[in-house]
């Protein structure tokens, strides 16, 4: 499989300015093209009953476009040939910072052998601002900002992205950094469930001035598959635990040090208390809405984040660069341990 993926990246060519195929759901080992509906029983609350492998776009509005202009990536249907460019992407990696997803696509391409030290990774988004995208082999990575709304606009573009390129069997995970809770710092979270501030496994969006609640619910086969992983490796410790998302990096944390708190160190203490004892092991502001969108398109997904301090022994980092740099650098290991241990898997098939 490894030896497939180089020469399949050699001899890959990008098309441009070929009209774009209509908004359709391709199935796995089917040459069927025709759009198919989400299954009857299945609705965005939980997803289930929904078939396996394919990618679910569920708005019936695409289906009229005659262009489809991912904005934010400055990609689109009829400016370039999607499935020829991202049709064989198997794994999608996200993450916060621009700088670490094209770190992880060096390292990944090294891992995979798919390309020399000196290798170059164009951003593929370099027409915008807003997100960076790399890609080698059948490995994207696309780096997703900071909080709910930036990852959300970057989810609806890349679940789009994937749908117009017929891609099937696509695993996509979070890696990224995060506050521990009674963790020592450099730990590894992979994500359970998501919860929200409250330690309930929902997200809830509104849509047209009303609230909908939707699941959280990662894929527990792929998370008990990353946690092997961590332990083949032995570099460092590795967990699974429930992550809280929050809206807010300050008071949404319980931190002491924003330009506003209206509480004691006692009440952040037992805050922190309150979401251990609910099985929460670390804090990040991506993760509910990374959850409930793949779970809607059926993507198998999973969040790995390293924990950079224990919140409940403080609020600010004091790590040196060096050791901060290191511990970055675990969720992406971790992860490029899978993905190789997969790839290679699927060579003895």
């Amino acid at each position: 499989m490894l030896e497939a993926v180089r020469d399949a990246e050699e001899t890959r060519r990008v098309s441009c300015g070929q009209q774009g195929v209509k908004p359709r759901r391709f199935d796995s080992g089917s040459s069927d093209r025709t759009r198919r509906k989400m299954p009857s029983g299945c609705d965005e609350k939980n997803g289930e009953d929904r078939e396996s492998q394919s990618i679910y776009v569920n708005n019936p509005h695409l289906e009229s476009m005659k262009e489809d202009i991912l904005y934010h990536f400055n990609l689109g249907t009829s400016s370039h040939d999607l499935a020829a460019q991202f049709g064989d992407v198997k794994f999608v990696c996200v993450g916060g910072s621009p700088w670490r997803m094209k770190s992880f696509i060096k390292y990944i391409a090294g891992e995979l052998g798919l390309a020399g030290p000196d290798a170059e990774y164009p951003n593929i988004c370099e027409g915008t601002d807003r997100y960076a995208m790399y890609k080698v082999g059948p490995v994207l990575s696309v780096s997703h900002g900071m909080g709910i709304p930036s990852i959300s606009i970057m989810l609806h573009e890349l679940i789009k992205l994937l749908y117009h390129a017929r891609c099937t069997d696509v695993t996509v995970v979070r890696i990224g950094t995060s506050g521990g809770i009674g963790l020592q710092p450099g730990t590894v979270v992979v994500t359970k469930q998501s919860v929200d501030a409250t330690f309930l496994p929902r997200f809830e969006q509104v849509v047209l001035g009303k609230p909908v609640v939707r699941s959280t619910d990662l894929d527990g086969d792929l998370a008990e598959e990353l946690l092997q992983c961590g332990k083949e490796l032995a570099e460092f410790e590795t967990v699974i635990g429930n992550t809280m998302c929050t809206l807010d990096f300050y008071e949404g944390q319980a931190r002491l040090d924003g330009a506003f708190c209206s509480y004691t160190e006692e009440d952040k203490q037992n805050y922190l208390a309150e979401a251990y004892a609910a099985g929460v092991r670390n804090i990040e502001m991506e993760s509910s809405v990374f959850a409930a969108m793949c779970k809607l398109s059926n993507l198998r997904a999973a969040v790995v984040c390293v924990t950079l301090l224990d919140r409940q022994k403080g609020d600010q980092l004091t790590s040196s660069h060096d050791v901060l740099h290191s511990y970055q650098q675990r969720p992406q290991i971790l992860v490029g341990h899978y993905i190789k241990k997969k790839l290679s898997a699927s060579k003895k098939k």
